[in-house]
């Protein structure tokens, strides 16, 4: 999280008089690949091994917090102007709403915040994340930490200071607990990485640790960087097998922008707590806020595979390569960007754009920048790719970039808004199965600031999100002047299963300022690792027939489990005008087995009418969709069929009555009544209708056999309006000789 410090340099500096303003960025868009030639090498300022986390914090003095809490502010990376929000056309808009999310939710706790765990709330906002391990969760956030059970949720180890961790190191590292927090798990060697800087005094300093095993609460291999009076502002950390790779925000002496910092330091000294060092590539000031590519799953990149750096543009996104050599320093390279062109869009604006029930105060929405992570996951098959998201005036625009190390390419991208809430200030992953998971925070004027997540599976059409899910409702807005929400959060993927997501986010639980909680929640989607049990469905599309509104129409659809395993059927949920009207399959199908699902149709309007019939279970292939669609129409014939019975050739029966409703709120125009058979057999005697029919009228017509030959005489009526289609009645009678 960018801030400005004005109270706490031991000197005064610019950087305490640098105020938060919103933002506009402006990134290039060169559609040619350059070598970046600003390389700097840092060496360590010092390196050590800690003791026991346990003993760290109860060796670490009480903080003074002489000026508890303070409210963080924005290091603008650009002209500090206000950008409202005029959105251009959004074609990457999502506009079919989708069943809701297929995935399960399981952990749900309060994370540091208010009220929680003896948590003392120093700043706002929280800098939210967290990171999941072996058997344990660490979250971190300004300006403590806590370990977690990842199986119970319960607290092992925390709150702790995060300078604690740095006790008897010296410097900045132990007196300064600045925040802007990350905290890392290397899913290669099973180590956590803490990192946070210190910027209260000179110099400039980065402080990383990383674990000596897998477990949090144990000792840490402690680093210090020094950036010098160059303030290394908004840090984010990824893992690479050959380096850990952070971006950086660099502000000269603390004041004027100067760009971006690539960084990448040297992972396997620091995992055996030999004497580290980062090389960096540091950008121009038309360069800023860069994501490193972060690892997930089981399959590593190839050897000697460059990490990627990402962020946006204007209606593009821009990728860069990082080949790292701490061998030979002057071999690295930092080449790039590749433009990808996206779908147009407006960021959305930087400060104070978001709305709140019961207060003007509004929200920082930081639309100038990527949100954390870039993950990067590689498949079986050598599919390579990374997922990407930023906030939009229209929603989270997500992207999944594949072939990143080849030609990159958007393989798909959208946007998520389903309703007129805001959405933004999200994060997103993807399993081994493909499933991906994108949480996020939602507010307005009628919804407290809560948190939420969507998500799609392989199986979804491109672009698209499912319904979202809560994870947890806020129960209050920030007030007492502070606009200030995030400035990130963390989506990460259980290296335990490679199935199951992590997220945490900020809330608000009561109205008022410096009083922000956060939250811890897992999911996954049930078809990520499992195999055995197949659904196979009778149909994937569902066509109803032309139905008045109002009325109904049902077809079936036939589940049968063609796999070798039972079929744990966890929901079956239906959009739009359909529901189900009955449903044998109950929670479990037998291998072999099959069950039947009645989906009737009842149109609320006239036209046509989608929905989707969604199974969620345990299927390799889950969820299970099926298409459904049907047309209302607003005139309704009464009776449908008409039957005359014998008439003599020549002759006419009495006429029988056919009854025309308008049963739509709408008028409706009758622009033809038409009678289709042999010419004379059937004739309209009578009609009281005019060209037009209002709302919830009806009018009637006469209708007379007149058999010209014998047999079987059959006929239709057809009334054409613009109420949806064509209404008809059939018509039936026997033609005879005397």
């Amino acid at each position: 999280m960018t801030r400005t410090w004005t109270i706490r340099f031991s000197r005064p500096h610019p950087a305490a008089l640098c105020l938060a303003a919103a933002l506009f960025l402006v990134f290039p868009v060169s559609a040619f690949a350059q070598k970046q030639s600003s390389i700097r090498v840092i060496r360590e300022e010092k390196h050590d091994v800690s003791a026991p986390l346990a003993e760290l914090d109860r060796m670490t003095p009480a903080q003074p917090h002489r000026f508890s809490p303070r409210l963080l502010k924005i290091l603008p990376t650009g002209p500090a102007v206000s950008v409202p929000e005029y959105p251009v056309p959004d074609v990457a808009m999502q506009m079919v709403a989708l069943p809701p999310v297929a995935a399960n939710l399981g952990l749900n706790i309060d994370g540091l915040g208010q009220g929680q765990y003896g948590f003392l709330l120093e700043y706002s906002p929280p800098d939210t994340n967290g990171a999941v391990g072996a058997t344990q969760y660490v979250q971190w956030v300004n300006a403590e930490f806590a370990v977690f059970d990842k199986a119970t949720g319960a607290l092992l180890s925390g709150p702790t200071e995060g300078n604690a961790l740095w006790h008897g190191f010296g410097g900045g590292c132990e007196h300064n607990n600045d925040g802007d927090p990350i905290v890392q798990y290397d899913k290669i060697a099973n180590r956590w990485i803490l990192t946070q800087f210190s910027i209260t005094t000179l110099p400039y300093t980065q402080c990383v640790a990383v674990s000596t095993t897998s477990d949090a609460t144990g000792t840490y291999n402690r680093f210090s960087f020094s950036f010098g009076s160059d303030l290394a502002d908004y840090p984010k950390l990824s893992v690479w097998p050959d380096a850990y790779y952070m971006s950086f925000n660099l502000f000269l002496d603390g004041g004027s922008f100067i760009g971006a910092d690539a960084c990448a330091l040297d992972r396997n000294a620091m995992l055996t707590g030999n004497a580290a060092q980062i090389i960096c590539f540091q950008q121009t000031s038309s360069v800023a806020s860069l994501l490193p590519s972060d690892v997930d799953g089981t399959i590593a990149p190839a050897a000697g595979e460059p990490a990627f750096f990402m962020n946006f543009g204007k209606n593009a996104i821009q990728l860069w390569k990082f080949h790292v050599d701490f061998t030979t320093p002057a071999n690295s390279t930092f080449t790039g960007p590749t433009v990808l062109p996206v779908a147009n869009f407006t960021a959305r604006c930087f400060r104070s754009c978001v709305a709140q029930p019961g207060t003007s105060q509004l929200l920082d929405g930081l639309g100038d920048r990527p949100m954390y992570r870039l993950a990067y996951r590689q498949f079986p098959s050598g599919v390579e790719s990374l997922t990407f998201n930023h906030s939009i005036s229209t929603g989270v625009r997500w992207y999944e970039v594949r072939s990143p190390n080849a030609t990159p390419t958007i393989f798909q991208q959208g946007t998520f808004n389903p309703d007129t809430s805001t959405r933004w200030m999200g994060s997103i992953a993807m399993d081994q199965a493909g499933d991906m998971a994108l949480g996020y925070s939602v507010s307005s004027k009628s919804v407290y600031p809560s948190i939420y997540f969507t998500g799609r599976v392989a199986a979804d059409a491109p672009g698209s999100m499912e319904g979202e899910q809560l994870i947890v409702s806020g129960s209050g807005s920030q007030t007492g002047g502070q606009s200030r929400w995030g400035d990130y959060s963390a989506m990460t993927v259980d290296p335990a299963d490679d199935c199951t997501f992590w997220y945490t986010q900020e809330y608000i639980q009561s109205t008022g300022s410096f009083n922000w909680n956060t939250r811890i929640a897992n999911f996954s989607f049930p078809n990520c690792g499992n195999s055995g049990a197949t659904a196979a469905l009778s149909a994937t599309k569902l066509t109803f027939p032309k139905t008045v509104i109002h009325q109904t129409t049902n077809l079936t659809v036939t589940v049968t489990n063609t796999g070798n395993a039972t079929l744990n059927i966890s929901d079956v949920a239906i959009t739009g005008d359909f529901a189900v009207l009955s449903n044998t399959c109950g929670a479990q199908i037998l291998a072999g087995n099959n069950c039947a699902i009645v989906v009737v149709f009842t149109p609320t309007t006239k036209g046509t009418r989608n929905g989707i019939l969604q199974l969620t279970d345990n299927a390799a292939n889950n969820p299970q969709k099926v298409t459904l669609t049907g047309t209302g129409v607003s005139i309704a014939l009464s009776p449908t069929a008409l039957n005359f019975g014998s008439e003599t050739i020549g002759q006419s029966t009495a006429p029988q009555t056919v009854t025309i409703s308008n049963v739509s709120a709408a008028s409706v125009n009758l622009t033809a009544f038409t009678i289709t058979s042999t010419p004379a057999d059937y004739t309209i005697s009578a009609n009281t209708c005019g060209s037009s029919l209002a709302a919830g009228t009806g009018c009637s017509l006469n209708v007379s056999f007149n058999p010209s030959k014998k047999g079987a005489r059959n006929g239709k009526l057809s009334v054409t309006n613009n109420g949806g289609g064509t209404a008809t009645a059939t018509l039936a009678g026997t033609g005879t000789v005397n």
